[in-house]
């Protein structure tokens, strides 16, 4: 029997989430960039001014970003700290990995999993902050962690300077496998469907796949790749050293579009709709067209931008090498608001319903309500 041309519509909407890549939930952010495939985005509203709740100093200088879940921030710090803390700015619990931190954590089945720059990925426990367990390799960890699920088994998946990608067994922090590209690994692995992708400091953009650890196919593109790459279906949004900025299809090989004229980028992206928005160490936001790459605006603040840009709903919101955060309209690139935190950040904000997050490199994280009036 035949369907009808509205009932097989309904039936492709119903099947349809099964397929989209997941979506960053309102009352969490529980990794880097906010979801597996790193996507930088949230329908949480941003009001005109929002209040400042709570300042937090942490004992040394903070590179890292905040991620939050379990009505709890997490954070690493430069001496190797990494705090637990409520959303009122409460100290709950601090465990100390021994060297200097950079990656965001990654929250995952109430566990929190970060790397130092010594190589160690970490496993604790998000409640308590004891170590579930430790693994090493053979050099820096800078990017964050990601995670997958195959079967009955919970997968981590990290980065190293050794020039290789790991995979961690969650339940005992044994290796599962390990794939070795041609120079370091800055950035963190996103994840889509059976695969992770990430661009590698050796020009390439690798697409390796999840189950056997084995590269689906490197795709030659340019200088080195600091940037973590978005995903978003097959297409991988991410900046080059040389401020090249592509869109390529990592299933097809196809590099869709690239717009130059950067400056560095180690920002990774953020995608909504057809607004594709990063940083520049050239103190420069760039906004590009989704399907063209047509710059649609450039946002210009007094640093260099190493942090990455948020998504949310119409503002997006950057920290600056200048000591700001700002908050940007997403269809005219015009400032709305902006906070001087007094220090430097290199900081990703994280965003959930009612709370902003942010740090700065003096050791400072700032909490803000984001009530509406």
């Amino acid at each position: 029997m035949k369907l009808s041309a509205n009932l097989f519509f309904l039936t492709i909407l119903f099947f349809l989430p099964e397929i989209l890549p997941a979506q960053v939930s309102r009352s969490a952010w529980p990794l880097f960039r906010g979801n597996q495939g790193l996507i930088g985005y949230t329908s949480v509203k941003i009001p005109k001014m929002p209040q400042r709740a709570w300042t937090f100093k942490a004992e040394s200088g903070i590179k890292s970003s905040p991620v939050i879940a379990n009505d709890c921030v997490y954070i690493g710090s430069d001496d190797g700290t990494v705090y637990c803390l409520s959303l009122t700015g409460m100290p709950l619990w601090k465990f100390n990995t021994g060297n200097t931190i950079e990656a965001a954590p990654l929250f995952y089945n109430n566990s929190v999993y970060i790397g130092t720059l010594e190589g160690v990925l970490f496993a604790l426990d998000a409640k308590t902050g004891k170590l579930r367990w430790k693994y090493t390799t053979e050099g820096q960890i800078s990017g964050s962690a990601n995670y997958y699920v195959s079967g009955s088994k919970r997968k981590i998946i990290v980065g190293s300077y050794d020039y290789s990608l790991y995979c961690i067994n969650d339940a005992n922090g044994k290796l599962e496998w390990k794939y070795t590209s041609d120079n370091y690994i800055n950035s963190a692995p996103g994840i889509s469907g059976k695969y992770t992708v990430f661009g590698g400091c050796d020009g390439n953009l690798h697409v390796v796949d999840l189950g056997s650890g084995q590269v689906s196919h490197r795709i030659a593109l340019s200088t080195y790749i600091a940037s973590s790459s978005t995903l978003v279906g097959d297409l991988a949004f991410f900046g080059d050293y040389d401020g090249v900025f592509f869109c390529v299809d990592f299933k097809t090989q196809k590099v869709i579009w690239t717009q130059g004229g950067g400056g560095s980028f180690v920002s990774s992206p953020a995608v909504s709709g057809n607004r594709v928005v990063s940083g520049s160490e050239n103190r420069t936001v760039f906004c590009y067209d989704k399907a063209t790459g047509k710059i649609q605006w450039r946002f210009k603040t007094l640093g260099k931008i190493s942090g990455s840009p948020v998504i949310a709903d119409k503002s997006v919101l950057i920290a600056s090498g200048d000591g700001r955060l700002y908050v940007i309209d997403i269809l005219t690139g015009t400032q709305t608001w902006s906070f001087d935190m007094g220090s430097p950040s290199a900081s990703t904000p994280a965003v959930v319903q009612n709370h902003l997050v942010i740090a700065a490199q003096d050791g400072s994280i700032y909490g803000f309500k984001l009530n509406q009036p």
